[in-house]
Parts: C-alpha cells; structure tokens; sequence
C-alpha cells in the first residue's frame, strides 16, 4: 500500500522507519521545509509544499497514494486542513501525541492563539523565555518593554522585539540545563506552545521548581470528523487494518 507520512515530528520517523522495513508498504515522507537541517525519516523523501488543497490532491493522484498520515507537528494546522480537504477519498489519520498536562506547583496561563500571548506578555512580562520556535516570533516584534530570549532551531526571518537574545539550539533538554538557563537569564515568565512529548518538557519542570508562571498557548483544532490517535503503535496498527481492507 503506497503511504504518504506527512511528518517533520519524531513519531513520523518512527512510523516510517517500521513501515519502509514491512513487505507490502511502499512509504514517502514529505517534509515542509521550514527547517535548514531537518533529521530526516528512513526510506523516500519528499521536501516543500504542495500548492495548496488542489496542489496536494494532484499529488496524492499522480503518485496513486492509498492512504495518508498526518504527523505533523501539533500546530501545523494549515497542512492538516489541506490534507483533510485533499484526501477526502482516501483512508486518512492524523498522529498527534497528547497535550501537556497541569502539574501540581504549575502556574499556567492558557491563552488560544499567539496573539493572546503577546497581549498576556506585554501586561505582566519583564524577562521571557520565547520557546514558540521561529515562525510566529513576530507577533511579539512590536513590545518594546520586555527582554526576550528566544530560542529556535534556525534563525527567525521576521522583525524580532527590540530587546532580546537569540539562542538557537535542538532539543532534547535537560530538566538541569533548563533550570540553569532560566536562573542564569533572570527570567520571570516563560512562553511556549502545547506541543506535547518527551523533548521539550523539560522546561516546564523548571519552570514549575523556580515558581514561573507559564503561558500556555493552545493548539489549533483539527478539522471535524478527524481520526486521531496518540501513538505510534495505534497508526500502525490502523495502517495494517487499511492495508488489509484494501487488498
């Protein structure tokens, strides 16, 4: 069964490292781009976009693909709509890994979008801890009152805030390292998106040990009538069904 894995996440690889190694599965990963050095999935790659809905579906056409998977990054929602609108006749799920749960000790601040964030930052922000990656630090270009450290994999290409430091690294982190960066910076309010997983949480438990109030920003919702599983092993198990069912 030929599958497009729409990933750029670390579950993507995985998914596509257990289904290239599987007899009957012919697999693609396709890639956004965004990132200059992504790590990328075992097996065919594909990288940039498709040109919109009709772009996607032609593709998925001209390639004869019998099933997708959405594994892309929790906040990537445009892909997710198109996906959903482009595939609409093919066996689709969409793999995102579970939100972050509130911890006893944690100091919250759950905002819908990021420009509630920046709202929420311009009101009670003197030193914040920017962990949104690259692509939506604009929004918080125009508050000239607070000192920013942002953090990314690649350097932003839009206006940042007057103030601030660029610190560009990949996770994992540690629980120690962050602990360390926020006392080192002085910061007093961190920022991040509900991405959810094991490779960036580790700031939330500093956060949590040194008493910072986090401000939260939820994820897009995904289209109606989505399927959606947590893990791995679940879209493996779904993709057999699929293969099963088609053949």
């Amino acid at each position: 069964m030929k599958t497009l894995i729409l990933g750029g996440t670390r579950e993507a690889r995985d998914l596509a490292a257990i289904a290239s190694g599987e007899q009957g599965f012919d697999v693609v990963s396709s890639l956004a781009g965004r990132v200059r050095d992504p790590l990328l999935p075992v097996g065919a790659v594909r990288v940039g976009g498709f040109g919109g809905v009709d772009g996607l579906r032609e593709w998925l056409v001209a390639n004869e693909i019998e099933a997708v998977v959405d594994a892309t990054h929790p906040f990537a929602g445009i892909i997710s709509a198109h996906v959903a609108a482009a595939a609409a006749d093919l066996p689709l799920v969409h793999l995102r890994r579970p939100s972050w749960s509130e911890q006893p000790g944690d100091r919250w601040i759950r905002v819908p979008d990021l420009p509630t964030a920046a709202k929420t930052v311009a009101a009670q922000g003197n030193r914040v801890f920017l962990t949104i990656g690259r692509q939506g630090v604009g929004v918080f270009a125009g508050l000239t009152r607070p000192w920013f450290l942002i953090r990314a994999i690649d350097p932003p290409e839009v206006t940042l805030p007057p103030k601030h430091e660029l610190l560009l690294a990949r996770g994992p982190f540690t629980v120690a390292d962050e602990s360390r960066l926020l006392a080192d910076r002085r910061i007093d309010l961190l920022v991040t998106k509900d991405s959810g997983g094991d490779q960036t949480d580790a700031k939330l438990t500093a956060a949590r040990s040194a008493g910072l109030p986090v401000v939260m920003v939820d994820r897009p919702p995904l289209p109606e009538g989505a399927v959606v599983l947590e893990n791995v092993a679940q879209v493996w198990d779904w993709l057999r069904s699929a293969a099963e069912q088609s053949g």
